[in-house]
């Protein structure tokens, strides 16, 4: 290495010199490896795109057997292109296009002379000339695009006037454009929530929401709609990440799973994925933390996917019976995770056996759970050390009874027997089945998280499946943040309205908790 001809004699100086050298390399290897991150990123970008479009053609032209149902085949291509639309706004995120947007063919002046018109003009900042005169207008540019309030759609018109000064040459003034979700295209952020809300809290698939839009006379592709719900999936992700991780400082949670069949377009089949769910609802304790779910979805029901999404959790979850579960009980994962278990669970499996027999054992044991949970509706409502220091009194000495008599009739039944089976079951979890006794905050049972499934369970019956493994994974995170809107009394449409707005307007991700629904309090 050759050093400077002028290199200063004083000792202090060479130290200056040689610390300014070795920042200025640390700089210059830092940004060497952001530059080797960035190009991973975008290898494994494109991975996922050209897996995405061959998913796609082979939905688009394979053999009729893979297509089943023509809806169905709507849903597969929606959920792709979504999905697509996903990885190409985070390719625009990295790396920003220089140019101007470039029109759009499809769907461009299309909008329907009979919608109304609301027009909007951004006049800049001052009209005044450097040289004292006031600039006049010149020209202007003009944009229109789709806007949609409750049963109403209408064209938002936006005018941003030219000036220029008569008196000199200095200039034209005008204002800049404001942000938009879908740079270039025709939605409103409203429009795009209301696709939203449409498809995931009404369970209406894009291509029966275009039919809709048809019939007004606005001419939309399911394409378009599902490239509008891809950019707005992959701008709330770290919405959904902060929910999650929201949710994981809780110290109280639900989680439980349901079923998600994906199409896998090579096979021409379904496969079974699963949404699992994690809930917070304190409610009934009077916990200061708010309602809130969170969907993940997992290509299987294997218990290392719940390890996976309850990373970073420690308390007490409040889970149905399924052995998978007890993988977080295992100290390699490092969780500090208690199982407490539902009593539901246990009764439904009495319960079905009283259906269709007399099952004498099975009515008693409902009985008892019975009296249970009519104590439990009598303190519903009360601070956590109330609960419990009731429960003690009344429950603890009725949980006991419940025991002896659990043990009393196992004797009496054979074990393969079904009421055999289904006092074992309430046996093999008595331990977790008990938690509430000693803590106020846990439920009897697990109903809190089944409810926030429910909608789920609609559109899944309303879709029959996704048609993607990523396609699911955006319906989870927008399904996740509907729920949540709805657990708190607030409104989905205006909510997420908001948010794509604040987010489009450059909302600081260091504050994105602030996006959360329970935040927004102007859409309860």
């Amino acid at each position: 290495m050759e050093l400077p001809a002028d290199l200063p004699d004083e000792v202090d100086a060479l130290k200056a010199l040689l610390l300014a050298s070795q920042a200025k390399l640390a700089e210059q290897n830092m940004l060497l490896a952001d530059r080797g991150a960035v190009i991973t990123r975008k290898k494994d970008r494109i991975a996922t795109l050209e897996k995405l479009v061959a998913d796609f053609k082979r939905a688009l032209f394979g053999a009729k057997s893979e297509k089943s149902d023509p809806d169905q085949y709507q849903l597969a291509l929606e959920d792709i292109e979504t999905a697509m639309a996903v990885v190409h706004a985070e390719d625009e995120a990295i790396d920003p296009p220089t140019d101007k947007p470039k029109k759009r063919n499809t769907n461009r002046g299309v909008l329907p002379k009979h919608l109304p018109r609301i027009e909007e003009v951004i006049e800049p900042e001052t009209i005044v000339c450097d040289c004292g005169c006031e600039r006049h207008v010149i020209g202007e540019d003009v944009s229109e695009r789709l806007d949609i309030i409750p049963a109403q759609f209408r064209v938002i018109v936006t005018r941003r006037p030219k000036y220029a000064c008569r008196s000199c040459e200095s200039g034209i003034v005008q204002a800049s454009a404001t942000h938009r979700l879908i740079e270039g295209g025709m939605p409103t952020e409203a429009t795009v929530a209301s696709v939203i809300v449409a498809k995931f809290a009404d369970h209406l698939p894009l291509y029966r929401q275009a039919q809709i839009y048809a019939r007004q006379g606005v001419d939309l592709d399911r394409s378009t709609l599902a490239a509008w719900v891809g950019k707005a999936a992959y701008e709330l992700t770290p919405v959904y990440d902060a929910l999650l991780k929201n949710l994981k400082q809780s110290t109280k949670l639900f989680m439980d799973e349901t079923t998600a069949p994906v199409l896998d377009p090579g096979r021409g089949k379904v496969k079974k994925g699963y949404f699992w769910a994690v809930a917070r609802d304190d409610r009934p304790w009077g916990g200061d933390d708010p309602p809130a779910v969170a969907f993940t979805y997992a290509p299987g029901r294997a218990g290392k996917h719940a390890v996976d999404i309850l990373k970073g959790f420690g308390g007490i979850l409040q889970v149905d019976g399924y052995t998978g579960y007890n993988r977080l009980l295992d100290p390699k994962t490092n969780a500090d995770i208690k199982l407490a278990f539902c009593w539901a669970h246990a009764r439904r499996k009495l319960f079905e056996l009283t259906k269709n027999s007399t099952a004498t054992i099975a009515r008693e044991g409902l009985k008892q759970i019975n009296a249970l949970y009519r104590i439990e509706a009598q303190i519903r409502g009360l601070s956590a050390p109330e609960r419990m220091a009731v429960r003690q009194a009344k429950s603890a000495p009725m949980v006991a009874e419940f025991k002896s008599w659990l043990d009393h009739a196992r004797l009496q039944v054979s074990a393969k027997s079904p009421t055999g089976e289904a006092l074992k079951y309430i046996a093999k979890y008595w331990g977790g089945l008990i938690l509430f006794l000693a803590d106020g905050r846990i439920e009897m049972d697990s109903n809190a998280v089944e409810r926030t499934i429910r909608p789920i369970a609609l559109g899944r019956k309303n879709s029959l499946f996704a048609g993607h493994e990523a396609g699911a994974q955006n319906w989870a995170i927008l399904a996740s943040l509907i729920e949540t809107c709805k657990l708190n009394g607030i409104e989905p449409h205006g909510y997420l309205t908001q948010t794509l707005t604040a987010i489009v307007n450059g909302h600081k991700q260091s504050r994105i908790e602030e996006l959360l629904p329970w935040t927004l309090p102007s859409f309860s």
